[in-house]
């Protein structure tokens, strides 16, 4: 995780909440910048680039078009991205951190939730799917129901059906789902879509600093 683009300097992240951004398959960081304004005052944001090289851009886990990947690689790329966080959390003292992820950035969310749920504030997964992933499932519903905004469109030619319905029950069992469709939108994000992930983060995260 050497690639990060912050919302704040060096200087101003100490103490706050942490948001991390993740984008989705063939792009990378700065795809998930203009998402910052989503920010509550409370938050800090760092959008990382994913490990893998995708052509050019860059991945988290290599995905077929039927958005089949290896569980051995999810599960790689999610335990160094959870090393990075650890250190990071260190570094700055955030108070809480919460998980925004795009497309395949969904899945590396939503798997890091299955992970280490306890860890989380909040997670919002955008135009995406959850990884399926029996290991994981075998603990499964989560010990808590963390909150989580599904937004999406329904004619998304990306995200195959049985992949939303997959995606559609695990987050129905497993998180306190706040779910938004957005017509005409597309596989991508969407300005209502931004506005609605800035009133949830305000939501569920800590009280704005002043």
């Amino acid at each position: 995780m050497e690639n990060v683009t912050w919302s704040e300097p060096a200087e101003r992240r100490r103490g706050r909440e942490l948001v991390v951004f993740l984008h989705g398959y063939g792009s990378g960081e700065q795809a998930m910048e203009r998402l910052f304004i989503a920010l509550p005052a409370s938050a800090v944001g760092a959008a990382v680039r994913g490990p893998l090289d995708v052509g050019g851009a860059s991945g988290w886990f290599l995905l077929d078009p039927l958005l089949n990947s290896d569980t051995t690689e999810v599960l790689e790329s999610s335990l160094s991205l959870l090393a990075w966080l650890d250190r990071t959390r260190t570094e700055y003292g955030f108070t809480g951190i919460s998980l925004v992820g795009f497309s395949q950035g969904m899945a590396m969310a939503g798997t890091l939730l299955r992970l280490r749920p306890q860890d989380f504030r909040a997670v919002v997964g955008l135009s995406g799917f959850i990884a399926r992933n029996e290991l994981l499932a075998a603990a499964e519903p989560l010990p808590v129901r963390v909150p989580f905004f599904w937004g999406r469109d329904r004619q998304d030619w990306v995200i195959n059906a049985d992949a939303v319905d997959y995606t559609a029950q695990w987050l129905d069992e497993n998180v306190a789902l706040t779910a938004r469709t957005y017509t005409g939108m597309g596989h991508s994000i969407g300005t209502r879509e931004i506005t609605d992930v800035a009133v949830f983060l305000r939501r569920y995260l800590a009280a704005d600093t002043p």
